[in-house]
């Protein structure tokens, strides 16, 4: 799609359009404050399947009753370096945030600490979460489970989830940290939700339709099933999502997580969160510096024909953002008009936007 046809939101007024809507929908103005951060922090990236566009759908759900805005979740110990967050049905950007936190907190004491979510709802972009962990100096493991799209190996129906794994460590004194987010489909499923909306074809090893052929249509994209990305390889690493995030957690497993765009029942996802002191073994310096000689050895291999810069998992993303912080987020008519109408009905300011023209 051409850029002329783009419309762009600054970073601020993103966040301050999402705040105001999550708080007008019943959301605390902390939590609300939270959930525009990590929507906004997605489209920064360029992750624009888990951004601001996200939000017609989540308050749909909050007016069905079937995510609650009000909820607070709890967190219990289970041992000194494990604990359980309890969401309540409160949006899983709450709940996971609390578990991180906790997870850090521990890990400073330590080493390591870890946090099982259940009753949990969609936490957006796993990638946040990381950076969460980044920003208190510590590396992560993040896994959730996430409603039916994935056949296992083999199969043709729907069981496993496009359930993101995600995990990061600190960079070297010149290098970027290491943010890995990655679904175990060939293409997340919010991608598919993205062509739909605006009107776009997909590539046709993403997906097969309702009679099991590839397709391009992403309305029969998602009438069918998702594809796993190395065929087995990707089955196993979804149902290793649902092991650790459902089964463990006591929440939703084997499909019975709700599709976040289904505003009938919750969703009951389940989230693994493990956070970890990069000096376990050996100061530090140390450490980052073997970050540096890492990086340096991933970016300045020897290329293949046709490649012109070889890039450290997470960095393409970071550099978007350092494009999107300055000329703003692209969203289409499509989305702005959603945005815009949920703000209608609670009247809040709408999304302020310019076109590339302007």
């Amino acid at each position: 799609m051409a850029d002329s046809a783009r419309l762009y939101a600054s970073e601020a007024d993103a966040h301050t359009f999402a705040t105001n809507l999550l708080a007008a929908n019943g959301v605390s103005q902390q939590d609300a404050s939270l959930i525009a951060k990590c929507l906004v922090a997605a489209d920064l990236r360029g992750i624009d399947t888990h951004g601001i566009s996200r939000l017609p759908s989540y308050l749909a759900r909050v007016r069905q009753g079937v995510l609650d805005p009000k909820a607070r979740p709890t967190l219990t110990e289970a041992t000194p370096v494990v604990a359980q967050v309890d969401a309540h049905n409160s949006f899983g950007f709450v709940a996971s945030s609390m578990a991180m936190s906790h997870a850090c907190k521990v890990a400073q004491t330590y080493g390591i600490g870890m946090a099982s979510v259940k009753h949990s709802n969609h936490f957006g972009m796993s990638a946040w979460l990381v950076q969460q962990a980044l920003d208190e100096g510590m590396m992560s493991l993040v896994f959730t489970n996430s409603s039916p799209a994935l056949p296992v190996w083999g199969g043709r129906e729907k069981l496993m989830g496009v359930s993101p794994i995600a995990c990061g460590a600190p960079g070297g004194p010149s290098s970027p940290p290491f943010i890995l987010d990655m679904a175990p489909s060939v293409a997340a499923r919010g991608k598919i939700y993205k062509a739909l909306r605006r009107g776009e074809q997909i590539p046709e090893d993403w997906a097969l339709d309702a009679e099991g052929e590839r397709t391009t249509d992403p309305a029969a994209a998602l009438q069918g099933v998702m594809l796993p990305m190395g065929g087995p390889k990707g089955s196993a690493l979804a149902v290793m999502m649902d092991v650790f995030s459902g089964v463990l957690s006591g929440s939703a497993f084997a499909g019975g997580v709700t599709n976040p765009y289904d505003p009938s029942k919750p969703a009951n996802v389940g989230h693994f969160i493990v956070a970890m002191k990069p000096d376990l073994f050996m100061g530090l310096d140390d450490f980052k510096e073997r970050m540096e000689v890492l990086y340096q050895k991933v970016v300045g291999c020897e290329k293949m024909a046709g490649v012109e810069r070889i890039y450290f998992p997470g960095e393409l993303e970071q550099i978007e953002e350092v494009k999107r912080r300055r000329e703003g987020i692209p969203l289409v008519q499509a989305e702005v008009d959603a945005l815009n109408g949920e703000a209608a009905k609670v009247g809040v300011e709408l999304l302020k936007t310019r076109s590339a023209s302007q």
